[in-house]
C-alpha cells in the first residue's frame, strides 16, 4: 500500500486516525496520524480520501520533538 516515495494516495484505505488533543476549533489546519503501522501515516484532516505522507518511525518522533522545542519556525 506504501509507495517507494513513502506516499499513500487514498489514505481511506487506512484506519486509526486520530488528531492531536491541541488540534481545536474550525481553522482546519490540522493533520491526522494514524496509529498500528510500522510506518506512520499523515494527512490533511479535510482531505480523508486523499493522500498520505508516511514517515520512518524515528523520522516522526525527530520531527514532533523538534516542534515541541520550538525549533521550527512558521
Amino acid at each position: 500500500m506504501v509507495s517507494s516515495r513513502r506516499t499513500v494516495s487514498d489514505s481511506s484505505k487506512l484506519t486509526g486516525w486520530f488528531k492531536s488533543s491541541y488540534s481545536g476549533g474550525d481553522q482546519g489546519e490540522c493533520l491526522e496520524v494514524a496509529r498500528g503501522y510500522t510506518h506512520v501515516p499523515v494527512r490533511d484532516s479535510k482531505a480523508v480520501n486523499g493522500p498520505a505522507l508516511v514517515f520512518s518511525t524515528g523520522d516522526w518522533s525527530a520531527f514532533v520533538a523538534a516542534v515541541k522545542q520550538g525549533e521550527l519556525s512558521a
